[in-house]
């Protein structure tokens, strides 16, 4: 879904990407609020139903305003195509339920998400999908997990909320002399610090929900990668149905163009907070990746931007 912007800057890219003005030519982006579609002719509408035809079909599979959306998500991490969905849960469900089935093992991170456990810990486990959990720093850890049946590696960096830093290129090196892909949630970083799939990942997760929009204004999740990938999770998607509304994708396009300026923003305040936090007596520690005392300091100063 990357678009002939693709060799623009990043900061160009969270203000044009995507942009597919209608008839009006209106500045902003539109925000079509419709469940469906209407068809010049029957012929036309059994075209697009069966997918032999592009277009908009019903608002559970893709909307023009979530199509401006993934578009400029993608463009942002430098992915082929992105496919949005209406939280960072459902994002990860539906990766998960594309990519795996019964008899398929995963390794994951030790500190993901809380959510994130309880997804492959507790609920994937039902469908015959079995998880491995390693701790997220330890290297030679995600070798020992590798079985036979390894299909996903799944990372979260920085971990939320002690802020462990996982090497992506070297645990993607593992995942890939597995036979397996590497899908990295990103939320912690967004695009701005830290582009995954430039490092070797597969792909991308996010929740939308934090970074994205910025402002605590509307939930949404994403899954950035390949079209081989994405794909599938769109026919996930178009039949399970955890799809963003056109509403809150447009919020999150808004949340886009002003990402990089909180990103520089917000990192530069929690470098302070952390300097003087540390330099507290009542403080034993302090987990920031930005801090020399950090355990994987060196490694986030190459890896993040």
């Amino acid at each position: 879904m990357a678009d002939s912007k693709d060799n623009y800057d990043l900061d160009t890219l969270a203000v044009r990407a995507g942009i597919d003005r209608s008839q009006f030519n209106e500045h902003s982006e539109a925000m079509y609020l419709t469940s469906s579609f209407v068809f010049d002719n029957a012929a036309q509408a059994a075209a697009r139903f069966s997918g032999a035809e592009e277009g908009n079909v019903y608002a559970r599979f893709s909307n023009p305003t979530v199509t401006a959306m993934q578009t400029r998500l993608a463009a942002l991490e430098g992915g082929e195509a992105c496919i949005a969905t209406a939280s960072g849960m459902s994002a990860i469900l539906s990766l998960a339920m594309s990519v795996l089935q019964a008899g398929d093992h995963v390794v994951a991170s030790l500190g993901l998400f809380g959510s994130t456990q309880q997804l492959f810990g507790n609920v994937l486990s039902k469908f015959g999908i079995e998880t491995t959990f390693v701790p997220a720093t330890d290297l030679a850890a995600y070798r020992d997990a590798v079985r036979a049946s390894t299909k996903l590696f799944f990372i979260e960096t920085p971990s939320n909320p002690l802020t462990e830093v996982v090497d992506i290129a070297a645990v993607a090196a593992v995942a890939h002399e597995a036979g397996a892909i590497l899908a990295v949630d990103n939320c912690f970083c967004s695009p701005v610090l830290q582009r995954p799939l430039e490092l070797g990942a597969d792909v991308v997760v996010h929740s939308a929900t934090k970074y994205l929009d910025g402002q605590g204004r509307v939930l949404g999740g994403a899954v950035v990668g390949p079209k081989v990938i994405t794909d599938e999770v769109f026919k996930f998607l178009r039949t399970a149905g955890p799809t963003l509304s056109p509403f809150n994708a447009w919020v999150i396009l808004k949340g886009l163009e002003t990402l990089r300026i909180r990103m520089d923003a917000q990192s530069a305040s929690a470098l302070e907070l952390a300097r003087w936090l540390e330099a507290q007596p009542g403080v034993a520690r302090v987990f920031y990746p930005g801090l020399p005392s950090h355990p994987q300091h060196e490694l986030a100063m190459r890896q993040q931007k």
